[in-house]
């Protein structure tokens, strides 16, 4: 009986409602239930984050991290809504602003040629030469230029599109030719009608950087005193290059074809061409005359590796005209 009296005793501190009529037995188990819900796991409330008072674990650096990382979710899912107040009042609000169609935003003479193209037609070479010469807006006697897209990657070196051509009616401008040569050379320079020609003198010049040239024609020999000056001439296209035909052992030929009209053309970052091929003065056969020659030497440079159109797009301008689409003439 003490047994069980004891039991009952740990019982009435455990709250449980039996008595003497219970059994050890049935008493037992209550006591043992309680005991075991006493023992049951508790979800304890997560520790605190322990923050530093500086550097990345301080609460101004969470807080930026937080920030940052909604930000970034938003961003991900295509987010777009203003997150403050301020935010909502600087937003744009009213009717969108009415633009001008382009063709209404140039000027009266601009205008007026441009009603000579149409902008969607597709012209043959003849035809946009023609057109070409009548829709220079500008009281100067414009270039013509040749614009021509390619279907090249400029970045492989070999669809790098870079050589020269020579315009049989030239190009119009007046051409100042600078040689630099031996003394020995100076006078089959002057004759072939050089403008600039010297040796040190030439070198003095650079050296204050006077550039009174277009062209800069130089012997192999010689190029090795140029490198000095890559820096001053390279930016304005007046290194010398073999490419371009700028040096050369024969100095009075260089000269003539220079003086003749022979032209450098290269494709840039966009790989688009763009040469001019005269002057609007020059009337439109003789522009198909130099055009002809151009397309010939561009078709000669098609590299054998391009898989694709050569040409995507070809189109001719005055220096200030509208553009006008002109067929393929390169395949």
């Amino acid at each position: 009986m003490a047994k069980k009296a004891d039991l009952l005793a740990e019982a009435t501190k455990l709250k449980l409602e039996v008595t003497e009529k219970n059994t050890i037995t049935e008493i037992e188990s209550a006591i043992a239930g309680a005991a075991t819900a006493e023992t049951e796991v508790v979800t304890e409330p997560a520790e605190e984050k322990k923050t530093a008072k500086a550097g990345k674990r301080s609460e101004k650096s969470l807080a930026e991290a937080e920030v940052k990382a909604e930000k970034e979710a938003r961003k991900e899912a295509g987010d777009t809504t203003p997150q403050s107040e301020e935010a909502e009042a600087h937003m744009h609000k009213g009717p969108k602003p009415v633009v001008r169609p382009r063709i209404e935003r140039r000027g009266k003479s601009y205008q007026a040629v441009a009603k000579n193209v149409e902008a969607t037609k597709v012209y043959s070479l003849a035809e946009a030469l023609e057109i070409a010469t009548k829709t220079n807006p500008s009281k100067f006697d414009a270039s013509v230029e040749v614009h021509v897209r390619l279907g090249v990657d400029p970045r492989q070196a070999d669809q790098n599109i870079r050589t020269t051509v020579s315009l049989p009616n030239g190009t119009g401008k007046t051409i100042r030719v600078a040689v630099f040569a031996p003394e020995a050379e100076h006078a089959a320079a002057k004759k072939a009608g050089a403008d600039v020609i010297g040796d040190e003198e030439f070198i003095k010049q650079l050296e204050k950087e006077e550039i009174n040239f277009d062209i800069l024609v130089a012997t192999p020999q010689y190029m090795p005193k140029l490198g000095k000056y890559a820096r001053l001439l390279g930016p304005r296209g007046l290194m010398p290059n073999p490419k371009s035909g700028t040096v050369a052992t024969d100095v009075a030929k260089a000269v003539t074809e220079a003086k003749a009209g022979k032209v450098e053309y290269r494709v840039d970052k966009q790989a688009i061409v763009h040469l001019s091929i005269g002057k609007v003065s020059f009337g439109a056969e003789k522009l198909a005359v130099n055009a002809k020659a151009f397309f010939d030497s561009l078709q000669s440079q098609k590299p054998t590796t391009l898989k694709g159109a050569y040409v995507r797009s070809t189109s001719v301008s005055t220096t200030q005209g509208p553009g006008i689409k002109v067929e393929n003439v390169v395949s």
